[in-house]
Order: C-alpha cells, then sequence, then structure tokens
C-alpha cells in the first residue's frame, strides 16, 4: 500500500512541475500549429494540394467507360460500360484495379481538397508569416479550386459551392448551387488568380507543373466551352458561344506551338522541351508511374503477361480518316441500330484495314502487324483454330480481346520496357492542341466556318493530314469537328464528357463495342478481318450526368439532392 502512495505522489508531483509533461509537441506528427508557422512546413501543405487534379495513368484508364477501349469479357469491365452505373455503385467506379472507371466519380477526393485549400486560403488572411511568394501561392490554390470545381461541374451539373472550412460539431447543411452559380465561382477564382501567377513556365522548368496564369486560361476556354455546350446550353445562347470563342482565342498569341511530331508530344520523359504544352502532371524517377506495363499485352510482361487493360476498341479505329482525308465510311441510323458502308471515295481496301490511314492511326494504336520497339505484332488466328500469333487474344488473357494495344504514350525504342523502369512522361491536362480545337468549335456555332475549317485543319496539318475541305459545311462540318476531338484528344479524358455535353450519347453509348478477328490462311497465308461484337452497351438519358453515391445523399439529411431522374 505504501508503495502505491508513493506513486501517486509521484505521478503528482510531474503535474505540478512548471514545464508540463503533457504540453509536449507530439514527436510522431506534425502539429497544425507547427505547419502554419513555419515556410518550409506551410510550402510542403500547399504543394500537397497539386494531388487534387487526377492522372490518367491508371491500371482501368477512364477510356475504358468510353466507346474508346475494351479489354476482356473476362475482366470486370465496370458498371458504366455495362450500364449498370447507380447511386449505390458510383463510387466505386474509379477503383484503379477493378472497375473500368478511371477518375469517373471524384466526388469524395474533390471535396476533400477543397476542404484543405479552404483552410489553406483562411489561414493565409490571418498568417503573420513573412513569404516572398504569398500571394502566388493563394493564386495557385485558387487555380486548384477552380480546377476541381470544374471537374465537379462536367460530372454533376451543380453541386454545393463551399468556400470555408467546417469541423467536427459544425452545424451545416449543404444544398446544391445551380450550374451557372458554380461556373461564375470557377471564373471568379480564375480571374482572381491570374494578375499573380507568372503567365507560363518552359516545359524544361523545374517549376513547370505549377498554375500559371495561362493555365487558368486554359481552364477557362474548357469550362466555358462546356457551358456553351447543349447539354447546359439547351437554348443555344450564343453569347456562350462567343464566350467559349474568346476564352480559346486568349492563348492563340501565347507563343505556344503545336509540338512537330504527334508522337514524341505524348512520350518525352517531363522536363522535355515541348511547346505545345500549356499544363500537365508531371513525374520524376522517384514519383513515376508504370502505363506502359499496363498498356502492352504478355509479349512485355512479366508472371505471364500484365497487362494490356486498355485495349482500343474497333469503333476507334474505325473513325481515323484515310490519308486522302476522307472517312473511311458512311454512317447510317443511330445506338445499336447503326450501320455503316464504306464510303467510295475513301479508298478503303477491308482486306488491308491499315492502310493509308491517318499517321496518328499508327501513333496511337498497335494493330496486327505493326512495329513496336523492334517487335511485328501478331494478332491473328490461323483458320483452322490450330495456331495464333503471339499477341493474339488465344495466347493470353493479358492480350486484349479487341486484337488492339495503346501505343500512345508508350515510349520510344531508347527506353526499356520493364517494371523496374520509372516512366516519367507527363500526364498533359492543357495543350496548345485542344484550344484550337476549342476555338474552332466555338467559332462554327458562331456561324464562322472558315475559320472552323482553319483551326481544324492546323490540327490535322501537323500529323501530314489534308485540310477540310471547304465543301464540308453546315452538321457535316460539325461532325468533323467532333470526330476531330475524338482522334486528336484520344485517350486523354475527353470522349466520356465531350459525347454528353455535345448530347450525343444516346447514339454513341448505345452502339455496341467492337473488336477484329483476324483469320489467318494455313494454305495461303491470305488474312481476313472480321468485325466482332464484343458488348452491347446501354446509355439512358439520365446518364448524360453522374448520381451522387447513396451515402452521400443520405449523410447530408434531406439537404442535398440527387441528381434529376437518379
Amino acid at each position: 500500500m505504501k508503495k502505491i502512495i508513493l506513486l501517486i505522489i509521484l505521478f503528482c508531483a510531474c503535474f505540478s512541475c512548471s514545464d508540463n509533461i503533457l504540453d509536449l509537441s507530439p514527436v510522431d506528427q506534425i502539429s497544425e500549429a507547427a505547419v502554419w508557422n513555419d515556410a518550409k512546413l506551410l510550402n510542403a501543405y500547399h504543394t500537397e494540394l497539386y494531388n487534387a487534379i487526377p492522372q490518367g495513368f491508371r491500371i482501368h484508364m477512364q477510356s475504358k467507360a468510353t466507346d474508346e477501349a475494351f479489354n476482356s469479357i473476362s475482366w470486370d469491365i465496370g458498371a458504366i460500360p455495362r450500364g449498370n452505373l447507380n447511386p449505390d455503385n458510383v463510387g466505386s467506379v474509379s477503383n484503379e484495379h477493378w472497375t473500368g472507371g478511371g477518375n469517373v466519380y471524384y466526388w469524395n477526393t474533390g471535396f476533400k481538397y477543397v476542404r484543405k485549400i479552404n483552410l489553406f486560403l483562411e489561414k493565409m488572411k490571418v498568417s503573420t508569416l513573412t513569404l516572398d511568394n504569398k500571394a502566388q501561392l493563394i493564386a495557385e490554390a485558387k487555380f486548384l479550386r477552380a480546377y476541381i470545381y470544374f471537374q465537379f461541374i462536367e460530372r454533376f451539373g451543380g453541386v454545393p459551392i463551399i468556400d470555408k472550412t467546417y469541423n467536427l460539431g459544425d452545424e451545416f447543411k449543404f444544398t446544391r448551387n445551380t450550374f451557372e452559380e458554380c461556373v461564375t465561382f470557377i471564373e471568379s477564382d480564375l480571374n482572381t488568380a491570374i494578375p499573380d501567377l507568372p503567365a507560363k513556365y518552359a516545359s524544361t522548368n523545374a517549376n513547370f507543373g505549377r498554375a500559371t496564369a495561362d493555365a487558368c486560361k486554359a481552364l477557362k476556354s474548357r469550362l466555358l466551352l462546356y457551358a456553351a455546350s447543349p447539354l447546359f446550353n439547351p437554348t443555344n445562347d450564343l453569347s456562350k458561344w462567343q464566350k467559349a470563342a474568346d476564352a480559346a482565342q486568349a492563348l492563340l498569341s501565347s507563343g505556344y506551338a503545336l509540338h512537330p511530331d504527334y508522337t514524341t508530344l505524348f512520350n518525352q520523359p517531363s522536363g522535355s522541351a515541348n511547346n505545345e504544352i500549356i499544363f500537365s502532371r508531371q513525374f520524376s524517377t522517384t514519383n513515376s508511374h508504370q502505363a506502359p506495363m499496363h498498356n502492352l499485352g504478355r509479349r512485355y510482361g512479366a508472371y505471364g503477361g500484365w497487362w494490356s487493360s486498355n485495349g482500343p476498341s474497333q469503333n476507334l479505329v474505325d473513325d481515323y480518316d484515310m490519308a486522302n482525308g476522307e472517312p473511311p465510311f458512311i454512317y447510317s441510323g443511330s445506338g445499336a441500330t447503326i450501320t455503316k458502308t464504306i464510303n467510295p471515295a475513301s479508298g478503303y481496301n477491308p482486306q488491308n484495314p491499315y492502310s493509308n490511314r491517318d499517321p496518328r492511326l499508327d501513333a496511337s494504336v498497335i494493330h496486327d502487324a505493326s512495329v513496336y520497339h523492334g517487335d511485328t505484332f501478331a494478332m491473328w488466328v490461323a483458320s483452322d483454330g490450330n495456331t495464333w500469333g503471339y499477341d493474339s487474344y488465344k495466347q493470353s488473357g493479358d492480350n486484349p480481346r479487341s486484337n488492339y494495344e495503346m501505343r500512345k504514350f508508350m515510349p520510344d525504342a531508347s527506353i526499356p520496357l520493364s517494371w523496374q523502369q520509372p516512366y516519367t512522361n507527363p500526364w498533359i491536362i492543357f495543350r496548345l492542341g485542344e484550344i484550337y480545337l476549342n476555338y474552332a468549335e466555338a467559332k462554327f456555332e458562331l456561324g464562322d466556318e472558315n475559320t472552323a475549317r482553319l483551326y481544324v485543319s492546323k490540327v490535322r496539318n501537323r500529323a501530314g493530314m489534308p485540310d477540310i475541305p471547304a465543301s464540308v459545311t453546315g452538321a457535316e462540318l460539325r461532325k468533323r469537328i467532333y470526330n476531330e476531338r475524338r482522334i486528336e484528344l484520344v485517350f486523354e479524358e475527353h470522349r466520356f464528357w465531350d459525347v454528353r455535353r455535345w448530347k450525343i450519347a444516346e447514339d454513341v453509348e448505345n452502339r455496341p463495342i467492337y473488336g477484329m478477328d483476324i483469320f489467318k490462311n494455313v494454305s495461303t497465308g491470305n488474312f481476313t478481318y472480321t468485325p466482332v461484337n464484343l458488348l452491347q452497351r446501354t446509355f439512358l438519358p439520365k446518364m448524360y450526368l453522374l448520381p451522387i453515391e447513396t451515402s452521400e445523399i443520405l449523410k447530408n439529411k434531406g439537404s442535398l439532392t440527387q441528381t434529376p431522374n437518379w
């Protein structure tokens, strides 16, 4: 008993000391107070905010949720391609490994970073730290918040505008703002940020990848193009198209130029000279990605092949023009009843389907007989069914069932193909090619077809393709503008949103996904090419916008309304 009393006395004595041991800062973590009172910690906090920007180098890229890509029935291709999306499973569609919806949902990630950014902005208002770059840090944070909110509105339409932090125990009820209010909020953040940011960084500059005034202008161009598009502008208010045209035009004379080679535009390491990129997610050898190994099949894999999970579709391949500038097919009907016939002016040969095509096809897609890294790919199956090419789906389930593999973003022959190789080519978010196409689309909708053709042709000419002829006008020119975005921006996470903002998804997203079966005659060695239906998709009108996860609706106790018709 005496020993217990002594221990109590000693314990109490510790608490009576002037240097209370419970006042010590934790040694295994950094306190919040320390972050806002130390310039290095504050800058580290700020740098982490850039993780709010998603990048597309995932095992299952967003292309798998569109008509750009398909891998294999044996994989779980996900709720979006199957048409099974609903408020109960929407939160899982961005699962990197198995559900094939790369970066689609974003709600939870986005609002997590909105809170972090709002906290940063609040702390900067009261900070007494001397920071030479304080105004720039604030401006960068506002750009990031604007970028997040753009991600929200393209997915959900209007969402709650939250510009302050809430803490545990605070009373709050979030309600959806209108789409127009969100656009105004984004514009305000961008306009406020621009004066305190450098105009641009060279792609070789160590700061490239941080927000700039030109990145703000590029985001405004995309934002206002979406705001003018049929999904969000049902009355076709031409003043919105004028704002979109003006926003794109603001970047046309900013010192950028189309990169001379379409292939190397995408596959050179971060820090390489590239005057087309306006803003990108950068990588380093300590912060690298493995996109090439995700996108190539058994030939370059380990453990029996890992794993060409983003095999391009026949739908995509069909939409590359011939080298003479003519589309290979003429389409009639829509959705599941779509039919195609060969365009007689194109020169397309169904038994030599990859010959004389837009050079961007070979720059973006590996097909049968493609040569990559010194290897000739073989996707065929012998007509007797007993033999097949090394890259055929028959050889390995890690070879895509579509019989195509992704070439875009893949390294050139000087860079090894290995799981041990750190790949650092950037994920491009804004580039001049997109701005040209934004401008062309807006000018077309304003009735200026000559300017629209000019800027689409600039993009085509870089790849060695001819101009859009002056004889292509009206609805046919609109189709060409839409298709140019499909080809030029393929796999860059535009297609999912473009077909929705154009309100053509009820046609495009209800078309089956096709691959190409290639049969080799064992006697003659000749090949036969036969498109194969891989998946019948379903798209309903309510799917133009995403639902909010059910748990999020319940959490807000009725104040947050679900996306219409969900």
